[in-house]
């Protein structure tokens, strides 16, 4: 039997390759919008950042998301994201230890 392959995405903030499902997903909407995608299914172009709040808080000093998303994310929407990616953080490491359970 074939092994399935994993696909790998990069960490915007430390440039860690990790597997997707264990990133968290931040896109720009064609609508313009800057947002979380925990299903990493929205449309629009995607970039990815570990689980850990000090990685998200050095893509915002180093304006990581601005080159990913190639498009300005300004400061107001960096505070969102923060509140919402904080609020994701929880909701993300628990869905991730429901599937490390599941794979048992």
């Amino acid at each position: 039997m074939r092994t399935r392959k994993v696909p790998l995405r990069k960490c915007v903030a430390c440039q860690e390759m990790m597997p997707k499902k264990e990133l968290i997903r931040v896109v720009r909407t064609p609508a313009e919008e800057v947002q979380i995608d925990l299903t990493g299914k929205k449309a629009g172009r995607g970039a990815y950042l570990c689980g850990k709040v000090s990685c998200f808080k050095l893509a915002k000093k180093s304006k990581a998301l601005d080159r990913a998303l190639k498009a300005p994310v300004g400061e107001h929407i960096y505070d969102q994201l923060e509140r919402d990616f904080v609020a994701a953080q929880e909701q993300f490491n628990a869905l991730k230890e429901l599937a490390g359970h599941e794979a048992e």
